[in-house]
């Protein structure tokens, strides 16, 4: 049984591997198949988004005939801001340009809220994963993580939004937390959780 987590980001597979560390199956990543996607995430939704994603990959390993005993999962995640109406959301990877650094992005996130107060700077991050079996079976979680937006960066764990994302039940930004403390309560560990009990009762996957 294999995993392909239709992704590249070497910071996302650490957090994917170590929470499907106990499912009986080996774990890839498109750049360890020397797989490249050019979906265009053109959804609305971060669902939509994710279901391009498998469904791409899907297209790509069955034309080879490489689907047995393959279940292919992506996600689209992203931060929604409650004072920028939910920006950036769906285009939180592409907000100031894809290639843009994370430290220019959140120091700009910063500076526009940079008046609002407290109790109005409330954010999410949210995660919606999806899954496609060998039979073309498609399958869908969500789920987020609620906190708000810091004053000013914290931390250097984590990747992209994660040092402006503050956690007042934990005292830091999930960018001071271990990989192990995020795993536990992140959106995308939360939602990674959700799809393996959905994929263990379908009898697709199976735990060491």
């Amino acid at each position: 049984m294999r995993i392909v987590f239709a992704t590249g980001n070497a910071g996302k597979m650490r957090e994917i591997r170590d929470i499907l560390a106990d499912v009986d199956a080996e774990v890839y990543s498109l750049r360890d198949l020397r797989l490249v996607s050019e979906a265009d995430e053109t959804g609305e939704t971060f669902a939509e988004n994710a279901v391009i994603k498998v469904r791409e990959i899907y297209d790509i390993l069955s034309a080879r005939g490489e689907m047995a005993g393959t279940v292919i999962m992506a996600d689209d995640s992203g931060l929604c801001i409650d004072a920028m109406g939910g920006a950036p959301g769906v285009h939180s990877a592409r907000f100031m340009g894809h290639d843009t650094d994370y430290k220019i992005k959140n120091a700009a996130i910063l500076t526009q809220l940079k008046d609002v107060p407290e109790e109005k700077r409330g954010a999410a991050f949210v995660c919606h994963i999806a899954a496609i079996d060998e039979n073309g079976r498609i399958y869908n979680a969500e789920d987020e993580m609620r906190g708000r937006i810091a004053w000013e960066p914290a931390g250097r764990e984590g990747f992209g939004y994660d040092p402006i994302f503050y956690l007042p039940e934990m005292g830091c930004t999930s960018g001071q937390l271990s990989e192990e403390e995020k795993n536990r309560i992140s959106h995308r560990g939360k939602v990674l959780r959700i799809m393996k009990d959905i994929l263990r009762k379908e009898e697709i996957l199976t735990m060491r």
